[in-house]
């Protein structure tokens, strides 16, 4: 009898198997439908992550529209769905036409899952890619993603979002000769916010609650969301946006995720104001979070909220790693869990003039105050 393991059978051992593409592919991930299973989906983000990938993790419940929306605004190499709740003959078709509908008729499309055999042709003639049964291996799901990444270059579609989102992936990989010749408007947005924190503060969940927020009251918003690159593949997993419930928002919300090594926002400046030309007047920006010494980030945003917790180390602490002197605002945010005063008690003796805002961000609580602190 073989010995237990917990390891899954799906792993693959850690290497860059994409280092000659033109660029890391960006692989969108989704779960449409009644679907509520991503024990699977985890391991398949993971082991991409681990052959040099970018991953963006889109969450559970999406509907074909906003895995469209996502895919546009990440500019994703290729949507991997997988379905389970046998409804791909609905919910695929209206995926391909979503993405159409929102600018990127080219886009890729791999789903996976129990589809028999006798829709396979139906669902390629609806423009599928590549169709993933039980029992596909990571290699197979890797050689799809290869196949799918293509050269960058300029959009073809008139679709003003759309083509922000390509610029940005221009932008970002250094292409500044291809972005001069097409020429996007450029300006910086009359407010961009800078949101940094330690891991586990809950920055991701509290912009979401914001731009939440932000949409109810009638207003656009864009987010650039930062996360950090393995240093061995140079992959990454770029979970922010699951946050966001974008069955809500739609359109809302520009969200863009992107992976860096350490604080290197080189390419923010560009981003910023390719944002600022496409008609975005409110920027968030949300920090790697790679540790208590992230003060990069002031030097590309009007006004810095550092995010803190109970529990996750003292003020004194913090003030010593230089974190606490960027702020421009003090955001306690899970002001139900226990130590709260004591933390506030201490933001105050470093604090000054500076205001500290209290929030419960996964229940709404504080939200409003602290988006009217931030965009005043």
């Amino acid at each position: 009898m073989p010995s237990p393991t917990t390891e899954p059978t799906t792993s693959v051992e850690k290497s860059d198997r994409v280092h000659d593409l033109d660029h890391r592919p960006r692989v969108l991930l989704g779960k449409m439908g009644l679907d509520g299973h991503d024990r699977g989906v985890k391991l398949i983000a993971r082991a991409l992550r681990d052959s040099g990938i970018h991953v963006i993790y889109s969450g559970l419940w999406q509907t074909p529209r906003s895995l469209a929306i996502s895919a546009r605004d990440e500019d994703a190499d290729v949507i991997a769905a997988s379905m389970m709740s046998n409804s791909h003959l609905v919910l695929v078709p209206r995926l391909i036409d979503e993405c159409r509908k929102v600018g990127r008729p080219d886009m890729v499309v791999n789903i996976g899952g129990i589809i028999p055999q006798e829709d396979v042709q139906t669902m390629k003639d609806a423009g599928v890619n590549r169709i993933y049964h039980t029992g596909t291996t990571m290699h197979e799901i890797i050689d799809g993603v290869r196949e799918a990444t293509k050269r960058y270059e300029p959009l073809t579609s008139d679709h003003s979002t759309a083509q922000l989102a390509r610029n940005i992936s221009l932008a970002h990989s250094g292409r500044t000769d291809q972005l001069k010749a097409v020429d996007p408007p450029r300006r910086k947005p009359a407010q961009v916010i800078g949101l940094t924190g330690s891991p586990g503060a809950g920055k991701s969940t509290l912009v979401a609650a914001m731009a939440g927020e932000a949409v109810r009251r009638g207003e656009k918003i864009a987010v650039i969301a930062f996360d950090p690159m393995s240093p061995i593949t140079n992959g990454a997993l770029l979970g922010d946006r699951l946050r966001v419930d974008f069955n809500a928002v739609d359109e809302g919300v520009f969200y863009r995720s992107l992976a860096i090594s350490g604080e290197d926002y080189s390419t923010l400046g560009d981003i910023v104001e390719l944002i600022g030309g496409a008609g975005f007047d409110k920027l968030i920006v949300e920090t790697v979070g790679a540790g208590q010494n992230e003060t990069r980030i002031r030097q590309h945003v009007d006004k810095t909220a550092v995010v803190v917790v109970p529990g996750m180390g003292d003020a004194v602490q913090m003030d010593k790693a230089g974190i606490l002197e960027i702020a421009d605002l003090f955001v306690v945010n899970k002001a139900d869990f226990a130590g709260e005063s004591k933390l506030v008690r201490e933001l105050l003796d470093i604090a000054g003039n500076r205001k500290i805002y209290e929030t419960i961000a996964t229940q709404g609580k504080g939200i409003i105050d602290l988006l009217d602190a931030l965009f005043d």
